[in-house]
């Protein structure tokens, strides 16, 4: 008897949406686009492929994000559908290092439930179950319920498969739970559906019917419902056949042949349906049609190359044939039906069909139930080492999972033990250098402190020289005065005193020249005074300093130069350090214009504002950007000096317009 899983397979693979035409437009969602066309089956198969490749291409000429991997999952998965499982393997292998590098669990999910279609359709189901186990860790555990619950139901359909009906069971209520609380009524549908057909295999059949009767009340909830009836009246049938209610069967599989345009819309059900509704006619010894209808659903399924159904078939025709007695034709048709099952592996209606078999080929019985009981100790064999496996491979993803679980500890760990290595380091490193800069400003202040001390000395060297000089020109000037001036006046006088005898014309050369040494007496007398005049000392000296700096830069930067004093600036008594700082100051500065500035002319001014000192140096240099270059060393220097005299520092400077430093200092 034929227990037909209907939409089983479908439902633990991933579930072919049905989309509308939609017309090729190049927008932001053309690769959604392209892989929505790539489903529908208006496109011929090669359009298909080719929209699957300009949504890849596509793909990979944009940053890959989590959006772009998870549809390189659907492009991969897509491929499957169409038939080219090489480029599937590719492109999924390729996803999933992507999807492992960004971390993505949705996306490592859905690698993995492409791994187990794939396993599913090729039939290696221990691969199957694993990798269903696998994406199903992934999406248990961020939570993403429907993925988690539809991985969980592709497992319980493989146990189911395998006669694991506990394991099955088990699964399939995990996954009900979840669907019921996201209410996805058609994965609510599927799973009831599988639970009645397993208790269909352990022929609890009440509690089958039950479970497709809770099956059908999610079908009212479900679009486009009509193939779901369908396979419920089918697969209730089926039961009732079992049970030997063959009046409730016929009713059931009318229900579904009612539908005038079943063969026209889904010609496979429709040819399921005849088959199990002939034989279920031939059960109840009407055999009117029953020909017929067996002979046009083998038609039909061999027109679309279904095996299985081909399988069931023939089978059916041969016990047709055999109640008949035309048992060369039932004979022929079961070795074909034992034929075809071996061929596709389909172990249940192997041992069905060699069962048939040694009952009608009375000659070779024996040999027949040999094969039969052997087949059916190896199927057994089979089946308890892939529950096994099934088995191991929960326990192998737990312990792989548990392993990953310790290894990324490890990783926090060794990754917090290092980075508390590196802070440590770095601390050590930073107190090392703290301490490197801290010796070196303290050495740089006593530097600083030396190179004052060594300017003011200087000054004081060259303000006793200047004091020297000035006592030299006093002792110059009273020489002239009270000495050679005296004796100049005494000796014009006395020649004045003197009765010259002689022509008009010596008596005017003597008075010419008594003239002329009056002169000389009163630009002696000049001098003298301006010898002896009362010089600032102190004064002269920090003014010729400064002239003396800006001369010789003046001459490296090939600039020229205006310097002025304001004369109300007592140089005597602003404090040695100001003067110190100062000239400092327009050192770094005059150095700065030379460096950088290429100024052709530079002017300096001192001033005195009130009771502030106040420098300004102008330059008509390039300038620059005071925000890029403000924390420069030199800048920092003129800074931390003014500063330390509680002085204000600015400075004003733009591209191609020059540079202007102001600095003001309290003196008093």
């Amino acid at each position: 008897m034929l227990l037909v899983f209907s939409g089983s397979l479908q439902s633990c693979i991933k579930n072919k949406e049905e989309v509308e035409i939609t017309p090729l437009k190049v927008a932001k969602d053309s690769v959604a686009i392209w892989i929505e066309n790539s489903k529908n089956n208006a496109y011929p198969l090669r359009k298909r492929k080719q929209f699957l490749l300009q949504s890849y291409q596509t793909i990979q000429s944009l940053e890959i994000d989590t959006l772009a991997v998870r549809n390189l999952s659907k492009i991969a998965y897509r491929s499957l559908k169409l038939g080219d499982t090489l480029l599937f393997k590719k492109r999924n292998k390729a996803t999933l290092t992507i999807a492992k590098k960004l971390k993505d669990t949705f996306a490592i999910g859905n690698v993995y439930w492409n791994y187990a279609s794939y396993y599913i359709k090729i039939q290696e189901y221990d691969s199957a179950f694993y990798n269903f186990r696998l994406a199903h860790t992934y999406f248990d555990k961020k939570n993403y319920i429907f993925e988690s619950a539809k991985t969980q139901y592709g497992m319980a359909f493989i146990k189911g498969r395998f006669k694991d009906y506990t394991g099955s069971e088990v699964l399939t209520f995990e996954a009900i739970k979840k669907f019921k609380k996201i209410k996805n009524y058609k994965s609510l549908f599927t799973c009831y559906n599988h639970l009645g057909q397993l208790q269909r295999d352990i022929k609890e059949y009440d509690s089958g019917l039950f479970y497709y009767a809770k099956a059908m009340e999610y079908i009212e909830k479900v679009k486009n419902n009509q193939p779901l009836y369908e396979a419920i009246y089918n697969n209730s049938a089926i039961i009732y056949v079992a049970q030997k209610e063959y009046a409730k069967a016929l009713e059931n599989y009318n229900k579904v042949l009612v539908n005038k345009r079943l063969k026209s819309q889904r010609v496979g059900s429709y040819a399921r349906v005849i088959d199990n509704s002939a034989f279920c006619k031939f059960l109840m010894k009407d055999t009117t049609t029953v020909a017929k209808d067996l002979k046009e659903a083998l038609y039909l399924r061999d027109s679309m190359n279904n095996k299985e159904g081909i399988v069931i078939s023939k089978k059916h025709l041969a016990q047709y044939y055999a109640y008949k007695q035309d048992t060369s034709i039932a004979i022929n048709y079961i070795k074909e039906a034992t034929s075809l099952a071996k061929e596709i592996k389909n172990g249940g209606e192997y041992l069905e069909s060699l069962f048939l078999l040694s009952k009608l080929d009375s000659k070779h019985s024996l040999a027949y139930l040999k094969k039969h009981i052997q087949f059916s100790d190896s199927l057994q064999n089979i089946e308890r080492k892939t529950r096994n496996r099934f088995a191991r491979i929960v326990y192998e993803t737990d312990e792989y999972i548990e392993e990953n679980k310790l290894l990324t500890e490890q990783k926090i760990w060794i990754l917090v033990t290092s980075l508390g290595l590196i802070l440590i380091l770095g601390l050590l490193y930073f107190l090392k250098n703290q301490q490197s800069k801290t010796e070196k400003l303290l050495l740089e202040n006593k530097q600083q402190i030396a190179d004052e001390q060594v300017y003011l000395i200087t000054l004081k060297q060259q303000e006793k020289l200047e004091n020297e000089r000035v006592k030299e020109r006093n002792r110059i000037a009273e020489e002239l005065h009270d000495g050679i001036l005296g004796k100049l006046f005494g000796t014009r006088v006395g020649l004045g005193f003197l009765d010259i005898k002689g022509s008009k014309d010596i008596k005017e050369k003597h008075q010419v020249f008594l003239e002329e040494l009056q002169t000389i007496e009163k630009e002696i007398r000049e001098v003298s005074h301006k010898l002896s005049a009362n010089f600032d000392s102190t004064q002269v000296n920090f003014t010729a300093i400064i002239r003396q700096l800006i001369e010789s830069k003046c001459g490296i930067g090939n600039f020229r130069y205006e310097l002025d004093f304001d004369e109300h600036i007592n140089w005597q008594n602003v404090d040695g350090k100001i003067k110190v700082n100062l000239y400092r100051i327009l050192q770094e500065s005059l150095q700065n214009i030379i460096k950088y500035a290429f100024a052709k002319e530079v002017r300096i001014i001192f001033i005195l504002n009130n009771k502030d000192l106040v420098l300004s140096i102008k330059d008509n240099g390039i300038g620059f950007d005071i925000n890029k270059n403000k924390n420069g060393i030199g800048i920092k220097n003129m800074i931390a000096r003014i500063k330390k005299l509680n002085g204000v520092f600015n400075i004003y400077s733009k591209r191609n317009e020059g540079t202007t430093i102001k600095i003001q200092i309290p003196i008093k």
